[in-house]
């Protein structure tokens, strides 16, 4: 029987939602137990958190000074030295999970399975490639640990209502001195996080410049949205990158995704294709946007969503 450990991702003492959906893929082996990993400076409000997960047999909690940001070097050898005795050990794909994993698969010595967003097997797994244009599916050995990042768009957030019981661990792994904690430079939002908001509204070239940018940020607001962006409006400086959506940005599943002045490339694409509802207002009928968007709105953007706003 199968064995999983989850790797918890959080930030400020809060459980970030990734971790429920990974709970979800590992829930698709049907395994014996299924353990989350807290690893902080002091776990106890995330690992008390994560024990109100449906399915969740142990909750393990490493309190470690060191843990106290999330640093893939630091906290590698702790998780591949208490991976001991699993069958399988999970992560998020989030920019935390693409950071850790892969020194996790290292140090036990194993290829990682990447974007897992498919069970077949115990050992076998579906994951996009070309840009989500193919779904290959992908075979670990059997006698091997498998370490996977886990693509939380494709996964639903497992239910809550649990109560596991929270264990206290120690891990004595050497830590490297070499890496150490600078800063964090991030963007400060009192709107939802882009990867787990359930609605959406994102820009594109479109919108013509970062002041236009101001009425994407308007009608996310009467919406109590997350703001993203295209690649193109990136690289045009009209928003940050944190705010990238698509295949070399980030890949989200809301319930509803508006895309504004978007002309839908595939790589944009890539990025929403797990999304519920798509909405697409667009002054180009043949933008290839229309063909995924389940509603779609030929015109000028700047007049249209002050009338939608007016309406909300």
């Amino acid at each position: 029987m199968s064995k999983v450990l989850i790797v918890a991702e959080h930030l400020d003492g809060k459980l970030n939602a990734s971790t429920a959906r990974t709970v979800s893929a590992a829930q698709a082996l049907s395994p014996e137990s299924i353990d989350i990993l807290v690893l902080a400076a002091d776990p106890a409000g995330v690992a008390a958190e994560a024990a109100q997960i449906a399915g969740i047999s142990r909750v393990l909690a490493v309190a470690n000074p060191a843990n106290a940001h999330a640093i893939a070097q630091v906290l590698g050898p702790q998780v591949a030295q208490l991976a001991a005795g699993y069958s399988h050990v999970f992560g998020p794909s989030t920019t935390f999970g693409k950071d850790l994993m892969p020194v996790v698969a290292a140090l036990l010595g194993v290829n990682q399975v990447s974007d897992l967003m498919a069970v077949e097997g115990s050992h076998a797994f579906k994951r996009p490639i070309y840009a989500g244009n193919a779904i290959v599916t992908v075979e670990a050995p059997a006698g091997q640990a498998v370490v996977a990042t886990v693509r939380i768009a494709s996964w639903p957030e497992a239910s809550r209502g649990g109560n596991a019981a929270v264990e206290t661990v120690a891990a004595d792994a050497a830590l490297p001195a070499h890496t150490r904690y600078v800063g964090l430079a991030t963007g400060k939002s009192d709107r939802p996080d882009l990867q787990s908001a359930r609605r959406v509204v994102s820009g594109g070239r479109g919108v013509g410049s970062q002041e236009n940018f101001r009425i994407v940020y308007g009608l996310a607001d009467k919406l109590g949205a997350a703001v993203g962006a295209s690649r193109a409006a990136v690289d045009a400086g009209y928003c940050p990158s944190d705010m990238q959506v698509g295949q070399t940005g980030k890949i989200i599943a809301p319930e509803l995704y508006l895309a504004i002045g978007i002309s839908g490339a595939i790589q944009h694409l890539t990025g929403i294709k797990d999304a519920g509802t798509i909405v697409a207002i667009n002054k180009d009928p043949e933008a290839p946007i229309f063909e995924v968007a389940d509603i779609g709105l030929v015109g000028d953007l700047f007049a249209l969503l002050p009338e939608l706003e007016a309406a909300l």
